[in-house]
């Protein structure tokens, strides 16, 4: 059985969008440009709906065509993506090394929330 084609790396605007688009699940580009000027109030919508278009073109969206706004969705769900982006990331910046991605993370400085998050999350997994 053949692999499925990697999907391209999204750049920093496109998972942007991805990070807005993961909740709604699927949405027009009205509907994804106004929840995106929530937090980025100069994005337009010609800009939204050109960045989906060429996301549906490069195959990180999906495009129902069958209403007269076209309704786009994530062709990739969102932990599978960011799995493979981490994967991608130990691979070239940690030469394969998942403990020094960790332990790189952890120098460049967490909560103590988050410490003791982390330090629940390794109890359980040793028992």
């Amino acid at each position: 059985m053949a692999t499925p084609p990697e999907l391209p790396k999204p750049t920093a605007a496109e998972l942007d969008l991805l990070q807005t688009l993961w909740p709604l699940g699927a949405a027009t580009a009205r509907q994804v440009h106004e929840a995106m000027q929530k937090t980025r109030p100069d994005v337009t919508y010609a800009t939204v709906l050109r960045l989906m278009q060429i996301m549906h073109t490069k195959g990180l969206l999906t495009r129902d065509e069958s209403e007269r706004s076209h309704v786009y969705a994530p062709a990739q769900a969102q932990a599978s993506l960011q799995t493979n982006l981490l994967k991608d990331l130990v691979q070239k910046a940690f030469a394969g090394s998942a403990k020094a991605l960790v332990l790189a993370a952890l120098k460049s400085g967490i909560s103590k929330k988050e410490r003791a998050e982390i330090e629940q999350l390794l109890k359980e997994d040793e028992q």
